[in-house]
């Protein structure tokens, strides 16, 4: 089983990110032997879409030292790391319905040392909702927004605030909403100037693209005499 896997171990070292697993595609057999590999290091590592049936398919061992999400589907194998940094991301999505791809952003900045803030359900057809909190959401250099349907967040957040606006078109919504490729396409074409997008249901990377962000930001200053 080890020949089908290599663990990128310094990916942290490299890029600042460590590796995780995608667990969708891959059978518990295939997750048991990543996670032995990351044990006999004494390391630990994040895994995104295990759905609850795949991980009440590993070994016992295994499921005892995951601390799982049912409603990300991410788990996290082995200690997570102290919180290194907070108050600097805001993970905001316009509807209860993309609650999943805004825990998966808060669990991978988690895993990664970073305390991040939900603000749920604030969309746009309860524009009230979001104006209630924007001096909230106005305090966070980088946010993360999460909205299916026409995504109409992201545009309305990024003409609302200096920070950084990460969109994430999730796949919420009826018919021609597609599966999240109506979001998408609105997204990128927002007139909204700046607003960086991931794929459709990215929490994952969308989390990565905010700890990119913020570790550029401190290098910055490191560099600055």
């Amino acid at each position: 089983m080890s020949d089908e896997f290599v663990l990128d171990f310094r990916r942290e070292e490299r890029i600042g990110l460590e590796e995780a697993v995608f667990a969708e595609a891959k059978s518990a057999a295939q997750i048991d032997a990543i996670l032995d590999a990351v044990a006999a290091r004494d390391g630990a590592i994040l895994l995104t879409r295990l759905d609850e049936a795949k991980l009440a398919a590993l070994k016992p061992e295994h499921r005892t030292a995951i601390d799982y999400c049912a409603v990300s589907c991410t788990a996290v194998f082995g200690p997570m790391r102290p919180v290194a940094g907070s108050g600097r991301v805001a993970v905001i999505c316009a509807g209860t319905s993309d609650v999943p791809v805004a825990r998966e952003a808060l669990r991978t900045l988690r895993y990664q040392g970073e305390e991040a803030e939900l603000i749920a359900d604030v969309g746009v057809a309860g524009l009230w909702r979001l104006t209630s909190r924007i001096e909230e959401i106005r305090r966070f250099p980088v946010l993360v927004v999460a909205a299916g349907m026409d995504a109409a967040l992201p545009s309305v957040v990024a003409g609302l605030v200096a920070g950084a606006v990460i969109a994430v078109p999730t796949s919420v919504g009826y018919g021609v909403a597609a599966g999240g490729h109506a979001a998408l396409h609105a997204i990128l074409a927002s007139c909204a100037p700046g607003i960086a997008t991931v794929n459709i249901d990215n929490g994952y990377g969308a989390a990565c693209a905010a700890l990119r962000l913020l570790r550029a930001a401190e290098r910055m200053r490191e560099a600055t005499p």
